[in-house]
């Protein structure tokens, strides 16, 4: 691996001359003639010419020593991340045929005035399977399951519906666990269905905002909570449709005598202040059918049959790919050799330090796309010791696919994946739910000095905190910060919290809760690579932190041809300072168990609207996840392993004459 040189002095011949002269000019002014004839100018340019060729010996020690030490460490620039999403495919109109999206298929950003449009590509085929109600079961808690299918298809035949008719959905007296249940024909994962009700009650007690219902489906051992989207039952209270997303592992499965795939709407326990239910939902006619599916897409591009050249039959070769970095965040790249049964596959590792004579590894530098065969190494008695086996000469060596791309660039927000570049039918739109995010740039060379100290550290062991926090972020780059703490559990116990990074999705920085939550892939990766490098005995738990929401009520009072500036600026400002990201005092994120004061808001809104007023500041603690609020109070504490965040801040800013002569 060749890590890029710095220059130490860029200074060249004629830069050195000039300085002289004007060097000349300050302390010895009686010197006037400068011209090329001077035999002094002679000597100057004499002496540049040396100092030029000092220079370039120069800028080879000791930052081009300090690289060649990285090299020799095997300090290797981390190549960039993808950056991920889920995407939502709408189909035109529900299709009695199953509609394949193949894998690669691409969508992207829409084109804007300055920006060029980001290309995303899914990364597995998507089946959007057609589906239909043939089961509703009530089950209501701790009772026997019923079976209401026949009702429901009878008063479909009957467009007027008898009298009494209508299926209870639950208990006369709903009671938590009770649920409605929907079989379908056959499991639908990752399809997005629609489920229509009609129902004759409404106003059944419950707040059709926030009803006290989870949808869930059933994934062979247990019930999975599904995402929903628009709502038009209110609470199952007045006909309409609910969009439920399916997740990926839904099975069917034999609930009730039945097989089918099933899904469950179903009653949980209220949060304090929520309504309930006081009598039972109805439903008098209900059909299921599928409008779409939801798959992965990253900013990457996967490229195949490259082919890298032609084996020489030595040890210790390189091939390079024309189009670099290869990104290591997925499967690895399949690096194939030609024989006579045939391509034969090579395995990438990390290093040949555990590889036999007859091992087919090969080992790829990301950042640069080289891919090294296995070298030879001399042994202290003059013996050969081969880390590897090595292609025969003449064999032809190819990349049959690896991904490339990826950068920051394809963290988009919510919503801006909405345009399809592949050709699909019966798709009518595309977008995402959530903002993509994942996206890193490559590593830098002046980043790679800061942390080859503390690769020589730690050595591949977490001892300390700060191993523990090192180790996170190189599992996870697109992670933005990483904190360890001591568990709770006790001596021997290591807390590791994650905070992901986010893209607000109005481009400001007011973030949702549920974007501070890290994925569980990351998550995952993250416990894998610490558990492998942890002491013998540690108890390790990777967790987000604990988030303590802030609502900051405030009045001001400006002129009134200001009170919309003044208002935008103190949420802006507001949002900006408490925030987990880039907020706090250095704007690098809230620092862990900061509280947050009634003097330091203040001086923030002040800074921020100028000539404004702040009449009045109140701080509450709030609950992020249920949205309740504390007592007012000068002080917000937070834990010392918890973080703030901004919640729904109020700021009023009323009309106020200016004085006469201000």
């Amino acid at each position: 691996m060749a890590l890029p040189s710095p220059n130490l002095d860029d200074r060249r011949f004629q830069q050195l001359v000039d300085e002289a002269k004007r060097y000349v000019q300050q302390r010895a002014p009686e010197w006037t003639d400068h011209n090329v004839s001077d035999p002094g100018v002679t000597l100057i340019e004499t002496f540049a010419h040396l100092v030029d060729q000092l220079l370039y010996r120069l800028n080879r020690v000791p930052d081009k020593n300090y690289t060649a030490f990285l090299d020799l460490l095997d300090i290797r620039l981390f190549p960039p991340a993808a950056a991920r999403a889920d995407v939502d495919f709408w189909l035109s109109a529900p299709q009695p045929d199953t509609v394949v999206l193949p894998a690669g298929t691409e969508v992207t950003t829409a084109r804007g005035a300055s920006d060029e449009p980001v290309v995303f590509a899914t990364t597995d085929e998507l089946r959007i399977l057609p589906s239909e109600l043939t089961r509703l079961v009530t089950a209501p808690r701790g009772g026997e399951q019923i079976d209401r299918t026949q009702q429901i298809t009878e008063n479909a035949v009957n467009a007027e519906g008898a009298e009494g008719a209508d299926v209870p959905c639950f208990q006369a007296a709903p009671e938590p666990g009770d649920a409605l249940l929907f079989g379908l024909p056959t499991a639908v994962p990752r399809c997005v269905v629609a489920v229509h009700l009609d129902s004759r009650v409404e106003g059944v007690g419950v707040d059709p905002r926030q009803p006290p219902l989870v949808w869930e489906a059933w994934d062979g051992g247990a019930w999975r909570m599904c995402e929903t989207g628009e709502d038009t039952t209110g609470g199952l209270n007045r006909p309409g449709e609910v969009i439920v997303y399916v997740p990926a592992g839904h099975t069917a499965s034999v609930i009730g005598g039945t097989r089918a795939g099933w899904l469950r709407c179903r009653v949980t326990e209220p949060e304090p202040g929520q309504p309930f239910y006081s009598e039972s939902p109805t439903v008098r006619e209900a059909a299921v059918f599928t409008v779409g599916g939801t798959m992965s897409v990253e900013h990457a591009e996967t490229v195949t049959d490259v082919p890298l050249g032609t084996s020489e039959g030595v040890a210790g070769q390189t091939f390079r790919l024309g189009r670099p970095p290869v990104l290591l965040d997925g499967e690895p790249p399949a690096v194939e050799v030609s024989s006579a049964d045939g391509w034969q596959r090579w395995e990438v590792v990390e290093h040949f330090g555990r590889s036999g004579p007859a091992d087919r590894h090969v080992r790829v530098d990301a950042t640069t796309g080289e891919f090294s065969f296995p070298p030879v190494l001399r042994e202290p008695d003059g013996t050969l010791r081969p880390c590897g086996a090595v292609p025969p000469k003449g064999a032809r060596i190819r990349v049959s696919r690896y991904r490339t791309g990826g950068g920051p660039a394809g963290n988009v927000a919510r919503g801006a994946i909405s345009v399809l570049l592949s050709s699909v039918p019966y798709i009518a739109r595309v977008t995402n739910r959530e903002a993509a995010r994942g996206g890193v740039a490559g590593e830098t060379l002046d980043n790679a000095k800061l942390r080859a100290p503390d690769a020589l550290r730690m050595q591949e062991r977490a001892v300390t905190a700060e191993d523990y926090e090192t180790i996170a972020r190189q599992a996870a780059p697109s992670v933005r910060r990483v904190r360890c703490l001591p568990a709770a559990q006790g001596p021997g116990a290591v807390r590791v919290l994650v905070v992901p990074d986010a893209v607000a999705d109005e481009g400001d920085d007011r973030l949702r809760f549920e974007q501070l939550i890290p994925s569980e892939q990351v998550l995952e990766a993250i416990t894998a690579s610490l558990d492998e490098r942890r002491l013998i005995g540690t108890r390790l738990v990777v967790e987000p932190p604990v988030y303590q929401g802030v609502t900051v009520v405030a009045r001001l009072a400006a002129a009134p041809d200001d009170t919309d500036r003044v208002r935008d600026a103190a949420l802006a400002a507001l949002y900006r300072h408490l925030n987990p990201l880039h907020g706090g005092p250095d704007g690098t994120g809230w620092p862990f168990g900061r509280p947050v004061q009634y003097g330091e808001v203040f001086g923030v809104l002040q800074r921020a609207t100028g000539n404004a007023l702040i009449e009045e500041i109140r701080l509450f603690p709030a609950d992020p996840i249920t949205g309740r609020r504390g007592t007012p109070a000068d002080r917000v504490d937070v834990a010392s392993g918890a973080l703030v965040f901004s919640y729904q801040h109020q700021v009023v800013v009323t009309a106020v004459e200016p004085e006469a002569g201000r």
